[in-house]
């Protein structure tokens, strides 16, 4: 049984919603500034169209990349670095508890307003559910995910040190780019559903630039390109 379009009801071209889609999720531009490079393109539509368009087949588009690569993402060798980065949601600070592997890839996002065990302990949960237990856990010196791990019995796996972390200090970046494009978050399950959406994105289209020759490269940012052209396909 073929599932149904998600785009069926929809006038514009499929192709027009996943490229505005990647636009607002993967780069650091606001609605407006979606709105107008398709403007040059010849497509015409608002600013809310953007918005509608990302709130509705953002969370579908992140589903099925996660799907097709989390399978092949289960080991129990791999380094997972935990981290935490401070968010403001109208004015008032609230976690954005962040795993990420030993490739720089996002595992996980949660966020909380307070970084003690109860929220280590439920972000690791929902993190070890969907991609198993790491070999080894680096954290920093936040006592909640040693706490956090001693009642998951995995505290001999954790690792911290100086500079250990920076695997994931670094992911941290293109989020907070994200974050200054958009004017900061005005509700915590917003932030929560554009967290999990752009690590998805991200994972996607992350490549090693330094590590590959160019046509190496050009042929490794071709791949996940059409890969994401043929998202939502029957």
């Amino acid at each position: 049984m073929t599932r149904p379009s998600p785009f069926k009801w929809f006038k514009t071209s499929p192709e027009i919603i996943r490229l505005a889609v990647m636009m607002y999720v993967r780069f650091p531009l606001s609605l407006r500034n979606v709105e107008d490079l398709l403007h040059e393109r010849g497509v015409e539509i608002s600013h809310e169209t953007v918005r509608f368009w990302w709130y509705r087949f953002g969370p579908t588009f992140a589903s099925e990349i996660r799907k097709r690569r989390i399978e092949g993402m289960r080991s129990s060798r791999w380094r997972w670095h935990l981290d935490e980065m401070f968010v403001k949601i109208n004015g008032e600070r609230h976690y954005l508890l962040r795993a990420v592997d030993h490739e720089g890839e996002v595992l996980e996002s949660f966020v909380t307003k307070t970084r003690d065990k109860k929220a280590a302990l439920k972000f690791l949960k929902k993190a070890m559910k969907k991609h198993g237990r790491a070999g080894v856990f680096v954290t920093d010196k936040l006592r909640s995910y040693g706490a956090a791990l001693k009642d998951l019995c995995v505290e001999h796996r954790q690792e911290t040190g100086r500079w250990l972390n920076n695997r994931a200090e670094n992911s941290h970046l293109p989020f907070r780019r994200r974050e200054r494009a958009m004017l900061r978050f005005r509700r915590m399950r917003s932030l929560q559903k554009f967290a999990s959406v752009h690590a998805c994105v991200s994972n996607h289209f992350n490549l090693d630039r330094s590590l590959s020759s160019r046509p190496l490269f050009k042929a490794n940012r071709a791949a996940p390109l059409a890969e994401w052209r043929g998202l939502c396909t029957a």
